[in-house]
């Protein structure tokens, strides 16, 4: 299964790290990433694709979790594929 992840963030030297960590360490796999600055001040955006036979829930409530994370969108990319 394929999810797509917005998040909005906090702009911290070690944010992007901290996710990516989160990412492998549930066992998913990232696939495709993209990083911009938010129109708001002090902060990003990040677009990421992960892919894993897991449930997306048990990624999204430990980014969720990570402090500098604002705001999180998760979307079912493989329903979007048709």
């Amino acid at each position: 299964m394929s999810i797509q992840l917005q998040i909005q963030c906090h702009q911290q030297p070690d944010v992007v790290e901290r996710i990516l960590r989160v990412i492998r360490h549930r066992g998913f796999t990232l696939n495709t990433m993209s990083m911009a600055p938010s129109n708001c001040g002090g902060k990003i955006e990040l677009c990421m694709t992960v892919s894993s036979p897991r449930p997306a829930h048990l990624l999204v409530t430990q980014v969720e979790k990570l402090h500098d994370v604002v705001e999180l969108r998760c979307v079912d990319a493989t329903s979007n594929n048709t």
